[in-house]
Parts: C-alpha cells; sequence; structure tokens
C-alpha cells in the first residue's frame, strides 16, 4: 500500500495518507485562492481513517458557500495548512498538494468553482468542470470535491 506524508514547510506538523486517495480536485474558489496564494488550489482526499495527523497543529473554521462548517488544521510555527475537513463531507479529509512536494501525486479529476477560475488557468486532461463543486457521492472515487 503506497504511503504518502504531506507536511508544512518547516516539518513539525504532518499528514500521513495511506492508500490512494478517493478524489484529487482543483477548486477556483476564492477561499482556496486565499488559502493556498495561488490562483487555485489543488487538493486530494482520503478515508478518515486512511489519515494520520502528527504534530502540534492549531484550527481555523469558516463557513464554506455550502453553508457547511470548514475546520483548518495548519502548523503554529509556519502556517502551512496540511489537512483540513468540511461538516458536509463526513469521513473525508483533504490534505493540499503543496504538502505534498516532490512526490508523485495523481492529476486532479475534478476542477470545481470554475466560475471564479482566472481566464489563463486551464486544467487539463481528463477533468470533470463545474462551476461549483459537486454534491454526489459515489462510492470510491467520487466523494465530493
Amino acid at each position: 500500500m503506497v504511503t504518502r506524508v504531506g507536511t508544512c514547510r518547516c516539518g513539525q506538523l504532518k499528514a500521513i495518507c495511506e492508500g490512494e486517495p478517493v478524489r484529487v480536485s482543483a477548486c477556483h474558489c476564492h477561499a482556496c485562492q486565499q488559502r493556498s496564494g495561488s490562483a487555485f488550489a489543488t487538493q486530494a482526499r482520503w478515508p478518515e481513517a486512511q489519515v494520520r495527523i502528527e504534530g502540534e497543529a492549531k484550527t481555523w473554521e469558516r463557513i464554506a458557500d455550502s453553508g457547511h462548517k470548514a475546520t483548518y488544521q495548519f502548523c503554529p510555527n509556519c502556517g502551512s495548512t496540511v489537512a483540513y475537513v468540511i461538516e458536509g463531507w463526513p469521513g473525508v479529509v483533504a490534505v493540499p498538494y503543496g504538502a505534498f512536494a516532490g512526490q508523485d501525486m495523481p492529476p486532479p479529476a475534478f476542477s470545481v468553482y470554475e466560475h471564479r477560475k482566472h481566464d489563463w488557468v486551464e486544467i487539463l486532461g481528463e477533468v470533470a468542470h463545474s462551476a461549483t463543486p459537486s454534491t454526489t457521492r459515489n462510492p470510491g472515487r467520487n466523494l465530493l470535491p
């Protein structure tokens, strides 16, 4: 089984993820742009039982566009977000792709909030494009954006 370790910039906080992610998405919403400091954010999601967080984390909460609470875990030293959960997606943990620097990661299969995508950004490959996040739940790969 594949194990991937995502870390904050200083290495103090880690997300240890077992197996392949159930969903990989690029999100163009304003909150993801602010969180990542970029034009969009890419994240992978695993079932909660396949993610272990190690190190000291602080949390910050916000209400997402969906009305659900999003809880972010970040390093109190360097400020990097290492994992987050959204209450509307129970049992799933998201880890930002930047935490996996230099590791082989699958490409995104979903691109959401494209109505907020910068005109110069293009997500290539076999990708489902959507103006808003998906609300369907299918076993395996399609556990929300």
